[in-house]
């Protein structure tokens, strides 16, 4: 906390976030009590702006929140018809029959969608039923009050000089108070990351796993678009260096959504996630389908893989995460934002029901006890064995466990029981020494790009004279140590090139923080070896300004 003066409002519950956690935790409010008083802030320039998801949405969510969403104009739009995987070797790709997968994997049913567009229409729904939303403003701390409760936040500070001090035009935001503050930041918000460290929430819990998805939007030729069609694959280029696999998503306007998710426990330094999607596209299976075509928006962000048992305590005293805060993705479906929806709307019917029984301030158990118990409790469950067994051994055996796993789970029971994760993403990157360099092509610039131009794609923007919200716990580290026992990791997991070392003649290497090109993925602050660098919140309205994802 500062000695700043701010002003203050008051409200029945404040929701950090704008995506479809926070959103729907807003609508649900006012659905059962139109006269609460519920805020929303979000970061990004506008509802949107920071959300990038795969996405095939599974709707329950918007049928449990707005079951009239179809009457109401939702844009899902583009159901799936076609569902393909395939195992990809370097030129050549198996395709894997349909049938003996558990039903949980059926897409029937399900929509192609632009996650950013869907929440920038929940956001008029919110509008509609009263809710207050601010975009641009940061949340950059939390308020406490008597006995360690979370009692509010303090959002839109302005005009601090990158050194810290207050600059000439600066404004020192205000504090947003609550009876409830609901956390929806995605995945390792700054403020969730707190919460869960000062209440030991995920004490008990297995480490939380992480997975790097990025995504191209790409307008291909009319003759080769197939609306509604899902395509994933696995294997090459990872190979054995890492988990992970591909997404491609027609949607509408010849359009396809092409994405590549790396998990983040991998144990070679060298690896370059970003340069693994690029060599991707080079595929025949990939390429033939984007030749003459053009990409026209890039984005990253961090993956919540951990599930089941890896979801922290939601609730501490006046405060409840949401969504990706908690993780909630089931890992072999690729889906969360269902899950995320129905956490915002138990949260919210949790807090109506204390609000009105006249509590505030304390925690909201019967929303832990919902989300645990319930239909996300039940679909987390069923798959928790997923990520461990492929963690531990690799894509074909976890393949053919995992699928027997998924289909006792159909049944209720697990013959593996409940696995553990182990390591965490950063401590299993292990030391230069044990590997050798990966040499990637270079990019050709029809199918592949260099990070810095796809960046731009990104529309990423920061006021430069600012603190930089990316931070070192000790400057001499990421030389120290970084460089010379792990060979610099940072310059390569970071997908916008934010980190680099700089060496000249006769002088030692520098570490250098390009913070403007930050995507806000946050993978730095998950895979770090020593675990020194620390994302925080830049200034309200900066970062990417993604239109579609």
């Amino acid at each position: 906390m500062t000695d700043t003066q701010r002003e203050t409002m008051e409200y029945d519950v404040v929701i950090v976030g704008a995506g479809p956690a926070g959103l729907s935790a807003a609508i649900r409010l006012k659905q059962l009590d139109a006269d609460l008083d519920v805020v929303v802030l979000e970061k990004g320039s506008e509802v949107g702006a920071h959300i990038l998801s795969g996405a095939v949405l599974d709707p329950c969510g918007l049928d449990a929140l707005i079951p009239d969403w179809k009457d109401k104009g939702a844009p899902l739009t583009v159901p799936v018809k076609e569902d393909n995987f395939y195992l990809l070797g370097e030129a050549g790709k198996l395709r894997v029959p349909n049938f003996p997968m558990p039903p949980l994997m059926n897409n029937h049913g399900n929509y192609i969608v632009s996650m950013g567009n869907v929440c920038r229409w929940m956001a008029e729904q919110a509008e509609e039923l009263g809710v207050e939303i601010f975009p641009g403003m940061a949340c950059s701390e939390l308020v406490y009050g008597e006995n360690g409760t979370i009692k509010g936040v303090v959002a839109g500070e302005f005009g601090r000089n990158p050194d810290g001090t207050e600059g000439p035009g600066y404004e020192p935001g205000m504090e947003l108070h609550g009876k409830y503050v609901f956390l929806g930041e995605g995945v390792r918000g700054s403020l969730s990351k707190q919460v869960i460290d000062r209440y030991g929430l995920d004490e008990g819990k297995q480490p939380q796993k992480y997975g790097l998805g990025m995504k191209e939007i790409w307008e291909i030729d009319p003759a080769k678009h197939k609306p509604g069609t899902v395509t994933h694959t696995m294997g090459w280029p990872l190979g054995s260096n890492a988990g992970g696999g591909s997404f491609i998503y027609h949607l509408d306007n010849n359009q396809v959504f092409v994405g590549f998710v790396v998990h983040l426990n991998y144990k070679n330094p060298y690896l370059f996630p970003y340069m693994e999607f690029q060599r991707l596209k080079h595929h025949p299976l990939i390429a033939d389908l984007l030749e003459g075509g053009k990409r026209v928006a890039y984005g990253a962000r961090a993956i919540t893989e951990g599930g089941y048992q890896s979801m922290p305590q939601m609730v501490a005293p006046g405060v409840a995460l949401l969504g990706c805060s908690v993780g909630m993705v089931n890992v072999p479906r690729i889906k969360g934002n269902h899950n995320a929806m129905l956490s915002g709307k138990s949260a919210a019917e949790a807090a109506h029901k204390a609000i009105k029984a006249g509590r505030a301030g304390d925690e909201l158990h019967d929303y832990e006890v919902e989300v645990r118990k319930g239909p996300i409790g039940k679909d987390l469950k069923k798959v928790r064995n997923v990520k461990p067994l492929w963690s531990n051994y690799g894509l074909l055996p976890s393949l053919a466990l995992g699928g027997m796993d998924m289909w006792t789970n159909t049944f209720g029971f697990s013959l593996l029981g409940t696995l553990k994760h182990g390591k965490t993403d950063a401590a299993a990157t292990e030391k230069a020494e044990k590997h050798t360099p990966i040499d990637y092509p270079k990019p050709d610039g029809k199918l592949s790009f260099d990070r810095l131009t796809n960046v731009s794609f990104s529309m990423t923007n920061h006021e430069e004279n600012q603190p930089a919200h990316l931070t070192l716990k000790d400057p001499d580290v990421p030389v120290t140590v970084g460089l010379a026992e792990y060979a610099g990791p940072s310059s390569r997991y970071c997908p916008a090139g934010v980190y680099e070392f700089v060496e000249e003649e006769g002088k030692a290497p520098r570490f250098v923080i390009n913070f403007q090109n930050c995507v806000h993925c946050k993978t730095c602050d998950i895979k770090d070896p020593p675990q020194n660098i620390v994302w925080t919140t830049p200034q309200g309205g900066d970062g990417p300004n993604y239109p579609n994802m």
